[in-house]
């Protein structure tokens, strides 16, 4: 059985960048709704038993698995996004993460516009994110469920762009909750320890 994982902090931890609201709504409804019915879905058949990213590797390009692979994708993607996020986030960013940002995008400003670009250009609902891709750190987006787990991508940070991660907060204004993201609410020790762990 697949669970809804416990937030690293209070739901009201995260404001004003992130309501508690908006938590109560993501995290508990929307967020819950994809592991039950992903162990709905997984009760029986080949896929019992088997681990989260197996799931997804198997069944993603599968049509007649495309409802199960939405919900373990989301189910994945959700669960990376919290868990990059702390009370008091956004400010420095630890040395070897900063020096492999300066060395693969030129600058940490750099990386910060060609990140906010990718979130604001993913059409409709998805996912922008920070990847290492074997050689360097990259920027990439991701529609609907999709994650860079399919493509061989180490997943460090992502920023959800589906409009329930921030339309009770900004409304339609994906820029502003961006900014937000990257200010205030980014936990940069979690994003380095990803790289870390990636690149030993």
């Amino acid at each position: 059985m697949f669970e809804l994982p416990e937030l690293p902090y209070a739901l009201d931890a995260l404001a004003p960048y992130m309501s508690a609201e908006t938590l109560e709504f993501h995290h508990g409804k929307h967020h819950q709704a994809y592991v039950d019915k992903l162990n709905e879905l997984v009760a029986e058949g080949p896929y019992k038993g088997k681990a989260l990213e197996d799931i997804i590797r198997q069944a993603v390009g599968k049509p007649e698995d495309r409802v199960l692979f939405n919900q373990a994708g989301q189910h994945w993607n959700h669960s990376h996004f919290w868990l990059g996020m702390k009370k008091g986030g956004g400010g420095n960013i630890p040395g070897t993460l900063e020096k492999q940002l300066i060395t693969d995008f030129g600058s940490v400003d750099r990386f910060r516009q060609e990140f906010k670009a990718a979130c604001i250009a993913q059409f409709g609902s998805g996912w922008a994110w920070l990847v290492f891709d074997g050689e360097k750190l990259a920027i990439t987006k991701t529609g609907n469920a999709d994650t860079p787990l399919t493509d061989g991508h180490a997943a460090l940070l992502t920023c959800d762009v589906w409009e329930h991660s921030y339309y009770i907060d900004y409304r339609n204004l994906r820029p502003k909750y961006v900014d937000a993201f990257l200010e205030g609410l980014v936990s940069w020790e979690a994003v380095a320890d990803r790289f870390e762990a990636t690149v030993q």
